[in-house]
């Protein structure tokens, strides 16, 4: 199983935002993870497509879009456009579920789909023929530097399970308030993605990202 770091510009100083998308880069991040919230869906608002399509020219990173809005579809050709890999949707947030994860394959883009802290997990079992990654909220989305919702782990061991019966290679990516002190917990219950912000981009952007890739090669 391959083990990620995808950094959550989030938490980036924007006036530094090049410079340190490449530091994550050179030291072993292999996504990028894009916060996209609409003041909807979740009640703030962060950024959007200008900022993948111009930090697409940047790196060499898979942009990987986490939509935190309302009906999605509506803008995941805008994505795909500004230079998307991964589109992310809120299972949440869709009328029509299947719908949007569809759209987002015929773009030839993977899709992934997310639940928040309160959404059973049983939700996302008739859609694992059509994803390629759930997405685990262990915050309530919305905000940066919340802390890790220890519920979460059983959800994750959960979704593993449902994923290994079904066969199929689906990833499965974490999301909030993922520190050093608390990642292998959450790898061992069955991620495999882990989205970090504050924790990597906090102090020494590069030496953060090459501790959480020493602690993958512990399990590869």
């Amino acid at each position: 199983m391959k083990y990620v770091i995808a950094p959550s510009i989030l938490s980036a100083d924007f006036t530094q935002l090049g410079k340190e998308i490449k530091l994550t880069e050179e030291n072993g991040a292999a996504y990028l993870h894009f916060d996209v919230m609409d003041g909807m869906f979740v009640p703030n608002i962060s950024f959007g497509i200008p900022v993948m399509k111009s930090i697409k020219k940047a790196t060499g990173q898979i942009m990987d879009a986490h939509l935190m809005v309302q009906d999605p579809i509506r803008y995941v050709e805008a994505f795909k456009d500004a230079g998307a890999d991964l589109i992310t949707v809120h299972l949440e947030a869709c009328p029509d579920v299947r719908k949007t994860l569809v759209k987002i394959k015929e773009l030839g883009l993977m899709a992934g789909l997310s639940i928040c802290p309160d959404t059973p997990v049983e939700a996302v079992r008739e859609y694992l023929e059509i994803v390629d990654m759930i997405l685990v909220m262990s915050v309530y989305p919305g905000a940066g530097g919340q802390k890790f919702m220890p519920e979460a782990l059983g959800r994750i061991r959960e979704i593993r399970r449902m994923i290994e019966e079904s066969g199929r290679d689906i990833d499965i990516q974490v999301d909030g308030g993922i520190k050093l002190d608390n990642v292998r917990e959450v790898l061992e219950a069955g991620a495999n993605i882990f989205v970090a912000g504050s924790a990597v981009f906090g102090g020494d952007i590069a030496e953060n990202t090459r501790r959480y890739m020493e602690i993958f090669r512990e399990y590869e």
